[in-house]
């Protein structure tokens, strides 16, 4: 079962930079397309998105994360809905609230990552109070796409959020065992997997 972070850690606090973790990053950039709707979620991945989306991109984002939405707020052409409601420790919102407006909203591409993914046991979490969210986030998006390092790939958490197949794309990296990804593409999933630069 994966671990999670430490409580009091969050994504800015990373002193050095997991290449993949940016690479992944990176590629998801790629398939952004000007005047879209996305969602980046709470993640260590969709944080390096958004710092690092071009300048000429506009775009609207939708996040849970008021340290995503704190990145993005200087950026002249993005365009940020924050989720609101109960906020926990490290600036993410899950409840209610937020679940309640996101199901209100229509996006063209949702970027997520969560603690693990396997083929049989799908996306996973550690925390139930999370599991509502992420649902309404991929009901509300066009396209879903996965954001998971290898770190993540063939592992199972605590919670299965939903079958991996409620995905259309998953980006990877180089280290990810190919026996795991051919499992994702038996069952329709895109998978594009980022070379080590």
């Amino acid at each position: 079962v994966a671990a999670a972070r430490p409580e009091n850690l969050t994504i800015k606090n990373y002193e050095s930079v997991k290449k993949n973790y940016f690479l992944i990053a990176k590629k998801a950039i790629e398939i952004i397309e000007n005047n879209d709707v996305i969602f980046l979620s709470s993640t260590t991945v969709c944080y390096f998105i958004a710092q690092h989306l071009p300048d000429n991109l506009k775009l609207r984002v939708v996040t849970n994360s008021i340290i995503i939405a704190e990145e993005l707020r200087v950026k002249e052409n993005v365009s940020v809905i924050l989720l609101g409601g109960e906020m926990d420790k490290k600036g993410n919102c899950y409840d209610g609230i937020a679940i309640e407006t996101v199901r209100k909203l229509r996006m063209d591409k949702c970027f997520i990552c969560t603690s693990a993914i396997s083929a049989e046991f799908g996306m996973s979490i550690q925390r139930t109070a999370a599991i509502s969210f992420f649902n309404g986030v991929m009901d509300s998006s066009k396209r879903k796409i996965g954001l998971f390092p290898k770190e993540k790939i063939g592992f199972d958490s605590i919670v299965s959020i939903s079958p991996a197949e409620r995905l259309d794309m998953l980006i990877t990296d180089w280290d990810a065992m190919e026996e795991d990804l051919e499992l994702f593409r038996e069952k329709g999933i895109e998978v594009i997997v980022v070379e080590k630069e």
